[in-house]
């Protein structure tokens, strides 16, 4: 089964065909169905031999549909000094992207 090293959002993903994934958020306005592609490739192998990059591979992309954007789930953050009457609680939910691999070549 071929496989791929892909980075994106300073993440790196290990991604086949078919695969579902959820990323950093994606910039711009990308709609269900739109196609998105993925140049920084740091890893392609076939199966049969592995190719390896310095640091990105010229010429490979992989291809993906883009399925929808969302929030994670709520982290909260608290501040708290002692003796000092002073807390604060923030909440922060980090936006991603979900793609679906449609092309690893």
């Amino acid at each position: 089964m071929a496989f791929a090293i892909i980075e994106t959002g300073g993440k790196q993903y290990r991604v086949k065909e078919g695969d579902s994934i959820t990323i950093e958020k994606l910039a711009g306005d990308a709609k269900e169905g739109d196609a998105v592609t993925f140049d920084k490739v740091l890893v392609l192998d076939d199966g049969k031999e592995t190719k390896i990059g310095t640091p990105y591979l010229d010429g490979v992309k992989i291809e993906a549909v883009f399925q929808k954007t969302g929030k994670g789930k709520k982290v909260t953050v608290i501040r708290f000094r002692a003796k000092s009457r002073y807390h604060k609680k923030k909440g922060h939910r980090q936006p991603y992207s979900k793609v679906s691999i449609s092309k690893v070549a």
